[in-house]
This record gives C-alpha cells, sequence and structure tokens, in this order.
C-alpha cells in the first residue's frame, strides 16, 4: 500500500523557520509526483507546490507563487524516498494544516497550465498522508 506521511509542523513566531518532511513508502519505482497543501481554518484545500518525479521540475502554483517566492521551498531525496518544503520568514497567514500527495508520474498533470497560470488541485492526487499542522503567531 502507498503511503505518506506529513511531519514537522508546529508553532512557530512569525518570521520564523519550519521545514516539513513528507516520507513515501509503497511505490515500487520513484517514479512519482509529490503535491504540498495547506488547508486554513474554514478555507479550501489549496495548492502550494508540485515535484513533477518524471523530470525532477518543481512547479508553484501561480496565485499563491508571489507570497511563497523565496520562502517556500522544496527539496527531494528520491533513494530516501523523502521530501521536504522549507518555510521561511512565516506568517500569520501560513497557519493551515499542510498535506503532502502522491501520483504515479505516469499520470501527472504537475506542470499543468490554465490561461498561462500553473494550477495544482487536489484531486489529481489518490494518495494523501495526514496533515501536519503549522501554526505561525504575530
Amino acid at each position: 500500500d502507498v503511503q505518506l506521511q506529513a511531519s514537522g509542523g508546529g508553532l512557530v513566531q512569525a518570521g520564523g523557520s519550519l521545514k516539513l518532511s513528507c516520507s513515501i513508502s509503497g511505490f515500487t519505482s520513484d517514479d512519482y509526483s509529490i503535491g504540498w497543501f495547506r488547508q486554513a481554518p474554514g478555507k479550501e484545500r489549496e495548492g502550494i507546490v508540485c515535484f513533477r518525479g518524471t523530470d525532477g521540475s518543481t512547479y508553484y502554483t501561480t496565485v499563491l507563487e508571489r507570497s511563497m517566492r523565496g520562502r517556500f521551498l522544496v527539496s527531494r531525496d528520491i533513494h530516501k524516498k523523502m521530501v521536504w518544503l522549507q518555510m521561511n520568514s512565516l506568517k500569520p497567514e501560513d497557519t493551515a494544516v499542510y498535506y503532502c500527495a502522491a501520483e504515479p508520474s505516469r499520470l501527472s498533470r504537475c506542470g499543468t497550465r490554465v490561461s498561462g497560470n500553473f494550477i495544482q488541485s487536489s484531486t489529481w492526487y489518490d494518495y494523501w498522508g495526514k496533515g501536519t499542522q503549522v501554526t505561525v503567531s504575530s
């Protein structure tokens, strides 16, 4: 069975940093794409960034990119089957439950543009980990 586990969340003051981890197991190969999402209280789950397994490309959701540019950085270790989301200069509006999700790369829509904007939909992903809470105090 494919399993994902997100961890690393916590309470941090504005301006602080957290590094979220996502461990992946159950894929028979390393050919999968990973997406990071977050869901704030009372809001819909929104895609942050996806890491495309076929070529290692990373795509930040356009609507969030401006607010996250230089602050949120994704990385991956193929052999360890780990993906990380480094979050710096955190703001209170970053408070949310953060999730990682996976899909086989052959089915990946990571990198999809609509009207020139990169998007990421939670409906693309079949496998989800339990979220990790990030709370940023002002």
